[in-house]
C-alpha cells in the first residue's frame, strides 16, 4: 500500500465513523443502515448477535428511533489496522453523554471492507460496553 492511498483510505474510514456518529445522533436508521455491507455481522453492546443485513435492519429500525438517550453521542477512531489493502480493523471510542445519568462508554470494533467503488462499509462489528 502506498502512503497516499493509505491516507485516502484512512480519511474514508474516518468519514464512515463520522457518519455513524451523525446517524446515531439523529436516530436515523436508514442513514445508519447505508453504512453496512449486505453480508454484515453485528453484535450489539448487550450481546445480541445480528447476522446479515436484514437482521441488522430489523433491529435498527425497531430500536434506534426509540432510543432513550438524549442524542448526544461521540465516536472517535482511536486505531486503524489494515489487515489487507481492502480490509481494516477499526477501534472506536464511543461516548453517550447524558446530563441525567452521566456518560457511558463503548469500545466498538469495526471490520470494514473496501468496495469496488473505493468506499468502505461496515462488515463485522462488535460493540462492547465499557464498565468503569
Amino acid at each position: 500500500m502506498n502512503p497516499e492511498s493509505v491516507n485516502d483510505d484512512l480519511a474514508a474510514i474516518e468519514q464512515v465513523v463520522a457518519t455513524v456518529e451523525r446517524t446515531q445522533r439523529a436516530k436515523d436508521p436508514e442513514g445508519f443502515l447505508a453504512l453496512f455491507h449486505p453480508d454484515a455481522l453485528w453484535t450489539t453492546g448487550h450481546g445480541k448477535v445480528l447476522i446479515g443485513f436484514d437482521a441488522i435492519a430489523e433491529f435498527t429500525r425497531a430500536v434506534l428511533p426509540k432510543a432513550s438517550w438524549d442524542g448526544d453521542v461521540t465516536y472517535e477512531v482511536v486505531h486503524t489496522q489494515f489487515l489487507r489493502a481492502d480490509v481494516a480493523a477499526v477501534k472506536v471510542r464511543q461516548v453517550y453523554h447524558s446530563a441525567a445519568d452521566g456518560d457511558s462508554a463503548g469500545a466498538p470494533l469495526y471490520v470494514m471492507t473496501k468496495q469496488a467503488d473505493g468506499g468502505w462499509l461496515l462488515h463485522v462489528c462488535q460493540n462492547t460496553e465499557v464498565k468503569e
